[in-house]
């Protein structure tokens, strides 16, 4: 359970700004052993997932995000797809979903070229029955999992 000091350090973390243990132990009037020890237990509890930089696809040169729903073979685990996926570096992600399909990956590609190109190297997995892809068109919300302190859920 997250408590009121606990979130006053996220909301800090995720405002984009870096900031040494002691600044943020000031600005949060505790003792900055009270906030690195706040820090670790966050870090250990997994609820801050990691320290990396978020980068934009666009800006790295692969503006085209698209949407892949993937339908596996019956019979045939998960674990030989997603090894697979995770040898294509254009699939940022994947999700296992409800639904019509088993798996939800989002893609990036250079332009529709190299998308096609992506798509081809994800259904070269024999275990891989169908997909249906979306092109996104623009992201009007981006993820942002720090949306969730500043209401309560």
């Amino acid at each position: 359970m997250l408590d009121d000091l606990d979130l006053a350090l996220l909301r800090e973390l995720v405002a984009g700004e870096r900031v040494p243990v002691v600044d943020l132990a000031r600005r949060l009037g505790v003792a900055r052993g009270t906030a690195q020890a706040r820090l670790d237990r966050l870090v250990r509890d997994g609820v801050v997932a990691d320290w990396a930089p978020r980068l934009s696809a666009a800006a790295l040169g692969l503006p085209v995000t698209a949407f892949v729903t993937l339908e596996i073979r019956q019979g045939v685990g998960h674990s030989a797809v997603v090894e697979h996926l995770r040898a294509i570096p254009q699939v940022l992600e994947a999700h296992t979903t409800t639904g019509d399909g088993d798996l939800l990956c989002r893609v990036a590609a250079r332009d529709n070229t190299d998308l096609q190109a992506v798509l081809d190297r994800v259904v070269a997995s024999p275990d891989i029955r169908r997909t249906s892809s979306v092109v996104a068109l623009s992201t009007p919300i981006e993820l942002d999992v720090g949306r969730l302190l500043r209401q309560p859920v």
